[in-house]
């Protein structure tokens, strides 16, 4: 059975081992651990976005999505700069 997800990266450790956490409907439900180079190179950073499809746990194929990650970092930062304006003016 083959299923598909959204994930993101969540950290590489010791420069070998990515960590993804796999989402639904906005929720993270899992973790999936890989080799780092199994990861298309330009989405090798923390907060890289990709669609993961799984066959039966295995890894079956991984597309890094550039302008989803923009989209989160963006909204992200945009979060981070009103909840900073509102804790200045406290």
């Amino acid at each position: 059975m083959t299923e598909t997800y959204t994930a993101v990266l969540d950290r590489i450790v010791d420069g070998e081992t990515a960590v993804l956490l796999l989402e639904a409907d906005g929720t993270v439900i899992d973790e999936h651990v890989l080799a780092v180079e199994e990861l298309p190179e330009e989405g090798r950073h923390g907060g890289a976005v990709f669609d993961v499809e799984l066959e039966n746990g295995a890894l079956r194929g991984v597309t890094y999505r550039p302008s989803v990650t923009e989209e989160r970092q963006r909204s992200a930062q945009d979060r981070f700069d009103r909840l900073s304006r509102r804790l200045s003016e406290e």
